[in-house]
């Protein structure tokens, strides 16, 4: 099932998402117990943190049973400027009542397949060796198409065995870890968040266009039996027919 949201602008976005989240949160935790949730990096996450992590949201979830793990991650140290994780805990985690053991950072700093290697251990050590169902998998798409480190042209996009993978990407000149395929679509629900008139033409092609994800590698997130949620600022739809936004 696919939905599609369309909000004023970023802020806007923000705050749907975020009180989205808490709500999904706290089903799933009177549901089953606990939350488990993967955050994605870039520019359009950082207000949603802040919103999770400031008065009143941060009191509506019980974050003591909340684990966090991560969509992707760039294959560098924890502490380096374009690190996922780092953005994440200066702008969520070191501000909300998180234990650390309940946070899955993709260890960046190792040599990239022993760092995917050892992030799918973790999860198969959380979830068990059936593949994971994650309740909430936050992602965003770039304007050429890629969400997590899914690319255009590579062959992550086409994985099906693995649910952590390695791989170089020349566009951006640098190693990334991504969840591939089968983890992405045994998400409850995938919250795509998606910003800005520079994403339109793309969001147009990914949700209108034929199915191609080898060109547009967003369209391979097809979550069964889950929900897939777009959440786009109104410049982001701006292309969008009016059947589809």
């Amino acid at each position: 099932m696919t939905a599609i949201r369309v909000l004023p602008d970023p802020s806007a976005l923000a705050d749907a998402a975020a009180r989205h989240i808490v709500e999904a949160g706290q089903a799933a935790i009177d549901a089953r117990g606990g939350f488990s949730i993967a955050l994605s990096g870039g520019s359009t996450p950082r207000e949603l943190h802040r919103r999770l992590a400031s008065s009143p949201l941060v009191s509506q979830l019980d974050w003591s049973r909340v684990h966090v793990f991560f969509g992707d991650e760039r294959c560098v140290p924890p502490e380096h400027p374009e690190s996922n994780y780092r953005m994440a805990s200066e702008t969520l985690l070191s501000h909300v009542p998180i234990p650390s053991a309940q946070v899955h950072r993709m260890r960046g700093e190792l040599e990239p397949a022993a760092a995917a290697a050892s992030y799918e251990e973790e999860m198969r050590t959380f979830f068990g060796d059936e593949p994971p169902r994650l309740d909430v998998i936050l992602l965003g798409m770039g304007d050429n198409g890629h969400t997590a480190s899914l690319f255009p042209g590579l062959t992550a996009v086409h994985e099906q065995q693995r649910w952590v993978v390695a791989e170089y990407v020349g566009e951006v000149g640098m190693w990334r870890l991504t969840l591939t395929p089968p983890v992405l679509n045994l998400g409850r629900e995938v919250l795509f968040l998606v910003a800005g008139s520079g994403k339109a033409s793309m969001l147009r092609q990914v949700l209108e266009g034929p199915y191609a994800p080898d060109e547009r590698p967003a369209q391979v997130v097809r979550p069964s039996p889950g929900e897939v949620i777009w959440l786009v600022d109104a410049a982001a739809a701006a292309n969008l027919s009016p059947a589809t936004g």
